[in-house]
């Protein structure tokens, strides 16, 4: 069973004719800096979910989310709402874990669904008391 074609969800979000926009994927790898658990690093995390947040509220982070351990220094990924890398890394450098050398970031053009753009509107409502 499809569901019916939403022209006006289609153009708030920016699809094309496929139902699909483009975006940026930053890959977050393990960067040089290493910060021993305590004060320090509790306060770069704070602020990397806040800036995640931050990002998320202003439309321009649609997912965002860690890798599981893996041999690649893999640790996350951004999915940015923006047309250019140098968009995205003008973005993603007011990260404080970025500023530190945690984590050094590539940043690829990516094409997907439009409808990643609403994964923020849904997100929250699985989040007991959130609301």
């Amino acid at each position: 069973m499809s569901l019916p074609y939403d022209a006006a969800l289609a153009e708030r979000l920016g699809a094309d004719e496929r139902g699909m926009r483009r975006y940026v994927l930053a890959l977050l790898k393990t960067g040089e800096a290493q910060v021993p658990e305590g004060e320090e690093r509790t306060t770069l995390f704070a602020g990397h979910f806040a800036n995640i947040k931050r990002l998320a509220d202003a439309g321009k982070l649609s997912v965002a989310g860690p890798f599981d351990k893996n041999d690649a220094g893999l640790r996350g990924l951004f999915l940015l709402n923006v047309e250019t890398i140098e968009e995205a890394r003008s973005l993603i450098e007011t990260d404080p874990t970025v500023q530190a050398g945690v984590f050094v970031v590539e940043l690829f053009p990516w094409y997907g669904s439009a409808a990643l753009l609403t994964v923020n509107e849904t997100h929250t409502t699985l989040i007991p008391g959130a609301g």
